[in-house]
């Protein structure tokens, strides 16, 4: 399918690996050139020079902690329009509700919540001046339904999720959808952290923490960063210009309820 969107061009926050990879190939390989955002800068570099190479697009690297202001202001002097703006960033550590303190959250809302609205701030005027944007948000499952050791995550990305309800309605009639997507597991960096606080804590290899945690899923295997970043694409294309304020969860089943 042609998403339509060859020549437009997007920021993918937190792109050098994981979920924010994935979904920035899935836009190289549409033809849409790339602002690619990650703290690592040698990480980050080597998957700019590999989406360069296979899809032939042009890709900037910026290497900025996008939850400090200064690193916002290195990276938005660095893209200064883009079309289409995808907010990635890797979740709190876990814990229980007695670990956490003050500057904890703080940290959390400043990553998983406050980021994301000052980039949504910073270009959706633009997206509105020209009649067309898309701005997609990777949050979590457990916006749906909250997972008791991911409570800094659960309260952050609930955070944005409300602030996203309202602003998608109020700017869908200038052409700019905003969506969310929620991964459950995947096969990514973030799945070997918790499936070695697993390991650890219950004295079981790698293998059979990984094995016990897929036989929750329905679809009894973790998902993938490629079809992941390819659902991403979708939401990003010419074809999902109907669909505003929406949170798509991509978890193989995992998440149980009806609605």
């Amino acid at each position: 399918m042609d998403l339509g969107i060859k020549g437009k061009r997007a920021l993918v926050c937190a792109s050098s690996k994981g979920l924010g990879r994935g979904c920035a190939e899935a836009l190289a390989e549409a033809g849409v050139d790339l602002v690619l955002n990650a703290r690592g800068a040698e990480a980050l570099e080597n998957t700019a020079q590999t989406i360069r190479k296979e899809y032939g697009v042009s890709v900037v690297a910026v290497a900025a902690d996008v939850s400090k202001e200064e690193g916002r202001a290195k990276l938005l002097n660095a893209a200064e329009k883009v079309d289409i703006l995808v907010n990635n960033a890797g979740g709190p550590p876990p814990g229980m509700w007695s670990d956490w303190d003050r500057e904890d959250f703080i940290q959390a809302l400043d990553a998983n919540m406050l980021a994301p609205i000052a980039l949504m701030k910073a270009y959706l005027p633009g997206m509105m001046d020209r009649g067309w944007g898309r701005v997609v948000n990777i949050t979590s499952q457990s916006v749906k339904a909250p997972i008791a050791v991911l409570g800094l995550s659960n309260s952050a990305r609930a955070g944005l999720t409300g602030y996203v309800a309202g602003t998608a309605r109020q700017v869908a009639e200038r052409g700019v959808n905003i969506n969310n997507l929620l991964p459950g597991i995947h096969a990514t960096d973030r799945a070997v952290s918790l499936d070695s606080a697993v390991s650890s804590q219950q004295g079981i290899s790698m293998e059979e923490a990984q094995a016990q945690r897929a036989a929750t899923i329905p679809a009894r295997r973790y998902g993938t960063a490629a079809e992941f970043g390819a659902t991403c694409a979708f939401l990003c294309s010419q074809h999902a210009g109907f669909i505003v304020g929406q949170n798509i969860l991509l978890d193989g089943g995992a998440t149980n309820m009806t609605l």
